[in-house]
């Protein structure tokens, strides 16, 4: 039973009203000041959606942490601005920015959430889940990181990964995500390091197609086949490399995808220039054959950013690189092997 005059309290009776012939007696815990009539108190969700909000710089990611809609978040915070009768955040498209109010509000907010976080019945015992975005040009993601996701996923059962595709052509990526695979290119120089494949490029093509071709025994002969052209991968180092004095190939489509390029090439279509560690599930059935021993470096060698990982992300990293190491190596096997 608790008393609503005060302070609360826990009004014990011995015997029934006081059988021993005592009052009852109250236990008291210590007073909460007393309220003002017009204090109104915000939610606990509305100041974690515009903590995370703040935090993260945008709508999308304070709901992916939240496990909410983005729609939820905005409704959240309106609600709680409304309250204030100020605004916390500016949007200026999808970015996010705090406003002066914001900011000191900001402070307020992260020391009240941590003092609930701090309390021991607020904690549970069970494993929370992480979650991770990574970005990846296509052909990469589908013929490096899915096939081997299995493991990363056994090895790390508390990290929820979400996958997305880049555009590495026209240099277009998510920007909400935590780590990046991206394609050299005309990145900024800033952004070299050390990259994830050392991968080298040279002829295949479907036994199909070279079936219907003339014996391609050198280099040369090439000039008598369709040769399929991506400005992902140009033709004209390996041709230096060959000892050929020719400009890139003019004839045929123009496949913006080196993924796309390799599946022309499986149909008959032409000759591609393949990375082995991209073409290696069509390299070992013989679905695509290599015609040279010949190779060139791989024109835009794939990097991780950032670099400065740490939590879901440094595990992930570490993993991807272990998986490209291997990659790495099977390729530097399977040109020793062409002799």
């Amino acid at each position: 039973m608790s008393d609503r005059h005060g302070g609360a309290g826990v009004i014990v009776g011995i015997g029934a009203a006081g059988a021993a012939g005592g009052p009852a007696q109250r236990l008291q815990s210590p007073a909460m000041p007393a309220a003002p009539r017009d204090l109104r108190f915000p939610s606990i969700e509305g100041l974690r959606a515009f903590e995370a909000a703040a935090r993260l710089g945008s709508f999308e990611r304070a709901a992916d942490e939240l496990a909410i809609t983005a729609s939820a978040v905005g409704k959240r915070l309106a609600t709680l601005e409304e309250l204030l009768g100020t605004p916390l955040l500016t949007r200026s498209g999808k970015a996010l920015a705090l406003t002066a109010a914001g900011k000191e509000y900001l402070e307020q907010v992260r020391s009240a959430l941590g003092l609930l976080a701090a309390m021991p019945l607020h904690q549970r015992t069970v494993q929370r889940i992480e979650r991770l975005r990574v970005t990846a040009p296509p052909t990469f993601a589908r013929q490096i990181l899915v096939p081997r996701l299995e493991s990363f996923t056994r090895a790390h059962p508390q990290i929820e990964l979400e996958l997305l595709l880049s555009i590495p052509y026209l240099d277009r990526s998510p920007h909400d995500c935590d780590v990046e695979v991206w394609a050299a290119g005309g990145r900024a120089p800033e952004r070299i390091g050390r990259p994830l494949l050392d991968d080298r490029v040279l002829p295949v093509a479907a036994p199909a197609l070279l079936a219907k071709l003339p014996p391609l025994q050198r280099p040369a002969d090439l000039g008598a086949a369709p040769l399929l052209r991506t400005p992902l991968e140009p033709w004209t180092p390996w041709f230096r490399a060959a000892g050929l004095d020719w400009p890139e190939p003019t004839g045929g489509p123009r496949l913006i995808d080196l993924g796309l390029t390799l599946e022309a090439a499986v149909s008959g279509q032409g000759i591609a220039l393949a990375r082995p560690s991209l073409a290696r599930a069509w390299l070992e059935t013989g679905t695509l054959q290599p015609l040279f021993a010949i190779t060139s470096p791989a024109a835009n060698p794939y990097f991780l950013s950032p670099t400065d990982v740490q939590g879901a992300a440094a595990a992930f990293a570490d993993w991807l690189r272990a998986v490209c190491a291997e990659a790495e190596a099977w390729a530097a096997e399977w040109l020793s092997g062409l002799g």
